[in-house]
């Protein structure tokens, strides 16, 4: 009890009820069933039941849903909205976030598409879709976008985080990417609130698009922080391009391991130079200098 008089800070008490972190996780794991029918679920189904199965599940996730923006607007109502009861207005946001699926879904076509033929090692596209943590990762985040979008708070940036959590990959909902999007390996990407990616980017594992500096706080908050990457740019393992003026033109390729934090024209090939490696016989190892000592 001491310490929660202390340390208030980190206490939710007397306060609104916030969206629950379980509640959003199985909406969002609903919503991949949704958008990939017969794909995350653990019995087929057939052509002649998707019409009603469709619309069992629209019609629970429209009141789950529905309950858990209540709760987020209640929370924090963005500043546009009238000061009164917020149900009606998380029932119609619900309603148009669900009807935004169908597009969603073209989306996430294309980065099916992307994906199957970016990788020799994928045998098909249901492989794609089942076995890629990327195709988890980027259908959450299209998903939560679309809320992010509304200026719903909390909601969006949990959905992304469940799937940061199951597949390494940490994307922003705020972030615009463009379609035909893959990211090979996926493990480790970062991609900032800010950042925009045009259409037919690919990206390897390992890759940053994040802030310059984080050094003033809150009061970079609405600023464009991340960079922005044009369309065909192709971005090796490792590589971290950072800060909100830096544009990578269309068509360049952007090697493994760089720190970009400049603009580069259209159709450049930026590499890293060449690190001096040294190679010997361990039994010489002592006469190598101290830095070579392991």
């Amino acid at each position: 009890m001491a310490s929660y008089a202390q340390a208030g800070g980190i206490n939710h008490l007397d306060g609104k009820n916030l969206p629950s972190r379980r509640a959003v996780a199985c909406i969002t794991s609903d919503l991949l069933k949704l958008v990939f029918p017969g794909f995350f679920d653990e019995k087929p189904i057939h052509s002649s039941e998707i019409k009603v199965e469709t619309a069992s599940r629209l019609d629970l996730l429209l009141g789950h849903l529905e309950d858990e923006i209540a709760k987020s607007l209640e929370y924090n109502p963005p500043p546009e909205l009238p000061k009164k009861d917020l149900r009606p207005i998380a029932h119609t946001w619900t309603l148009e976030f669900l009807d935004s699926l169908p597009r969603v879904r073209e989306m996430l076509q294309t980065d099916t598409e992307a994906a199957f033929n970016g990788d020799p090692a994928a045998l098909s596209r249901e492989e794609v879709i089942v076995a890629y943590p990327f195709i988890e990762a980027i259908a959450v985040q299209r998903l939560a976008h679309e809320l992010y979008l509304k200026n719903i708070p909390l909601i969006p940036r949990i959905m992304t985080e469940w799937a940061h959590g199951r597949t390494g990959m940490d994307l922003h909902p705020g972030a615009q990417i463009g379609s035909h999007f893959f990211v090979d390996h996926c493990t480790g990407t970062v991609i900032g609130e800010t950042s925009i990616l045009g259409n037919h980017v690919k990206m390897y594992q390992g890759v940053g698009l994040v802030a310059r500096s984080l050094a003033a706080g809150q009061l970079l908050r609405g600023q464009k922080r991340h960079p922005t990457i044009e369309d065909h740019v192709t971005i090796y393992a490792g590589a971290t391009i950072m800060g909100g003026d830096t544009v990578v033109g269309e068509g360049s390729t952007i090697g493994a391991n760089v720190f970009l934090t400049t603009s580069v024209p259209p159709h450049s090939l930026v590499v890293q130079e060449e690190a001096n490696v040294k190679v010997m016989s361990k039994k010489d190892r002592q006469k190598a200098p101290a830095e070579f000592h392991i």
